[in-house]
């Protein structure tokens, strides 16, 4: 069953595999065990035995009938979480189907809702605004810019 885990070092049994997953795991307050992997980051799907992603190599050991076809999915949406109660496979449609959106953009704002698909805009009013003002101001330097390089003064901007 290790055979078909996608860049897992071939020295691994499973009993070394789960020995291995579970000395780099600890236990959280909500019950996820986090594993430590390759990456420092906290909070990204982790690398782990080779090349191998930690949750799958998880789900194989622990929970078995893997299908290489499906995505293994985390019900509790911690992506370095390899609690095996927390771990299913899914299809990809149905993983990006069931996607949670947050309301809020990564800066904070509330996002809104788009009235031709019901779900939440990609972008908040706000943000959009505040990158075209950061745009305009750097058009307009750049015009400056290039009309004092030809000898000409700025002009007043016409509105």
């Amino acid at each position: 069953m290790l055979f078909q885990i996608k860049g897992l070092s071939r020295h691994f049994t499973e009993e070394t595999l789960r020995a291995h997953l579970l000395s780099r795991a600890t236990r959280a307050e909500n019950g996820c065990l986090i594993v430590r992997g390759y990456g420092a980051q906290r909070g990204v799907y982790q690398k782990l035995a080779g090349r191998a992603w930690a949750h799958i190599a998880a789900y194989v050991v622990f929970v078995g009938g893997y299908d290489p076809t499906l995505e293994v999915h985390h019900d509790c949406g911690a992506p370095d979480c390899i609690e095996p109660s927390h771990l299913r496979q899914r299809s990809r449609a149905d993983n990006c189907r069931d996607r949670a959106q947050r309301p809020q953009c990564r800066n904070g704002h509330d996002r809104e809702i788009d009235p031709a698909t019901g779900r939440f805009r990609r972008v908040c009013r706000i943000c959009n605004r505040q990158a075209q003002q950061r745009w305009r101001a750097r058009q307009a330097a750049e015009v400056a810019e290039a009309r004092t390089a030809y000898g000409r003064t700025p002009s007043a901007p016409t509105r």
